[in-house]
């Protein structure tokens, strides 16, 4: 991660940093765990961890679990598994729930100073008197509730005297305000449910609103940087910080949030494709999220190359996806280990060969220095793509053809001389002379022919499972669609048969690869020594343009 002032948050923690050069820039990542981190929150960790990199500051790690009813521990660990691997570093790993008796304090200083009430109307109710953009809001019945009375039905409430829905506490600022936030939000609501955490103490929760100011006093945080829809919400932030006695008062900045074309990222709709059966779980490698991105090969390092790609800014826009995929290529090209596998064998039979199969050794990957080397087997037996040979080939084919000639990559000049159709006139069998001179990385013949195709050798090859992944919708906005099913992608997974040279039916963890001319590949966590499986990362290219 660079480390330099690129954005209009860096800009204005620097002159804050100017203002007090004693200050020690403190920031935060809270999500909720209530699902899987996706990428919205990549983008959303790479400039709070990195602001406070930038300025030799703190970032804690901060669940907002305040609501017992959607999170899980599950997701807990999911999220702190999902920011380590992404190599961010915590100061602190903070929950909300660790602050529940401080917040407890916060709305009885309110009720007490007048500034808080408890509401025993409806939830239905509450929402229908609250007002339109248009309309202003009507008080409670309850909004000129006493402090004592109030203070006593709030200890009710937290002593499990009133039942869920019959009792919120609610802050007493204006239902004539402009902004529909002021007009008397709910700080507290009842939950009879076991909390993660906290087990069955409490049974009142804090709502985000009122937890997430004084969360970020509580520790703290000297700028809480949040997407733009909570912009509107920021006065409501202010005024707890006003009427509180907080030990600081953090500086609430909005940025965009990330929208990319083709994807979604809103929890609450990734969790009803995972609810509905439309993907396999959260770490699906078609779904967005940093566990199924992870699973079907994207790097941490590509991740974040992405997200400084798209930088921060205040316009509303959306990313396209092929953005996401160049900045995986563009890191997995120079760490991937090469290797080849034919996804559509066609068999070539070598004429003239009159020798003993030939070791060839390999570097993994020739654009890195360091690279190990590998084994392959050349004999007179090989198979290559299918769609490398053709009868009658298109204008520019650089492949091979009949009177061709092609070169078998890090092997030798093949060139045409017959081939075998089947009964359906398919042809099954290419037949072809190797030119011995014509060896990779011998100084032999000079002869150049057109084309280079990869190949594996009939004996040495091996058959593994290769998952072709693809986008999961086929609508360029699928948040506006009414019915996800309807526009999931038939293509997002093919599952299929490849053969491959010796090197790759191993074993390899956390390793990505590139099959030549094919695609970025990466084993699933499914592979296991017998039995290996592939997932297909990306495509050398992006299809979809022309799609």
């Amino acid at each position: 991660m660079a480390s330099k002032i690129d954005n209009f948050v860096s800009s204005l923690v620097e002159e804050d940093k100017k203002k007090d050069p004693k200050l020690v820039v403190t920031t935060r990542f809270p999500p909720e765990p209530n699902g899987y981190l996706h990428l919205g929150h990549a983008k959303s960790m790479y400039l709070n961890f990195g602001i406070a990199s930038d300025f030799n500051g703190r970032c804690n790690l901060r669940f907002d679990d305040t609501n017992p009813s959607s999170e899980s521990e599950e997701f807990l660990k999911a999220i702190i598994r999902d920011v380590k691997w992404l190599g961010f570093r915590w100061s602190k790993l903070c929950h909300a729930s660790d602050y529940f008796e401080e917040l407890f304090e916060f709305a009885l200083h309110l009720i007490r100073s007048e500034l808080a009430y408890v509401d025993e109307q409806s939830y239905d109710e509450i929402k229908l008197a609250r007002g339109t953009l248009v309309e202003p809001g009507v008080d409670s019945p309850f909004r000129m509730r006493g402090a004592k009375e109030s203070e006593d039905l709030f200890l009710a409430m937290r002593d499990g005297k009133i039942a869920a829905g019959l009792a919120v506490l609610r802050a007493r600022i204006s239902m004539l305000s402009p902004n529909i936030n002021l007009r008397d939000p709910i700080l507290y609501r009842i939950k009879h449910e076991k909390h993660p955490r906290a087990g069955t103490k409490w049974c009142i929760y804090p709502t985000y609103d009122f937890a997430h100011g004084q969360s970020d006093s509580i520790e703290g945080v000297t700028h809480s940087l949040c997407t733009l829809e909570f912009e509107d919400h920021r006065p409501l932030y202010e005024w707890f910080l006003k009427h509180l006695p907080v030990k600081c008062k953090p500086k609430q900045i909005e940025f965009s949030r990330l929208n990319l074309e083709g994807t979604l990222t809103s929890k609450r709709k990734l969790s009803t494709l995972v609810e509905n059966g439309l993907v396999n779980g959260w770490d699906d490698p078609r779904m967005p999220t940093i566990a199924g991105l992870r699973r079907r090969g994207y790097s941490a390092q590509g991740i974040k190359i992405f997200c400084d790609r798209v930088g921060v800014t205040r316009r509303p826009n959306v990313i396209e996806f092929s953005t996401l995929e160049q900045s995986i290529r563009d890191d997995l090209d120079v760490r991937a280990r090469r290797g080849m596998a034919v996804f559509e064998p066609l068999k070539v039979s070598i004429l003239n060969w009159n020798r003993d199969f030939l070791e060839l050794n390999v570097p993994w990957n020739i654009r890195n220095p360091e690279s190990e080397f590998r084994s392959l087997f050349f004999d007179k037996n090989l198979y290559i793509e299918r769609s490398d040979f053709a009868i009658n080939p298109p204008t520019g084919y650089r492949r091979l053809e009949p009177g061709g000639s092609v070169r078998l990559k890090h092997g030798f000049i093949i060139d045409y001389v017959n081939h075998r159709l089947n009964a359906n006139g398919q042809v099954s069998e290419i037949f072809v002379n190797v030119d011995f001179e014509t060896r990779s990385g011998s100084n032999g013949s000079s002869r150049k022919v057109k084309g280079t195709i990869h190949w594996v050798e009939q004996n040495t090859a091996a058959s593994v499972e290769v998952r072709l992944y693809d986008r999961l919708f086929c609508a360029k906005d699928p948040a506006s669609a009414k019915n996800l099913e309807s526009i999931i992608n038939p293509d997002s997974l093919i599952v299929k048969n490849a053969l491959v040279e010796p090197a790759l039916n191993s074993y390899f963890p956390d390793t990505h690869f590139q099959f030549e001319r094919i695609g970025f590949f990466y084993q699933d966590f499914d592979s296991v020594k017998e039995n290996i499986v592939y997932n297909r990362t990306a495509t050398l290219k992006d299809g979809w343009k022309s799609k």
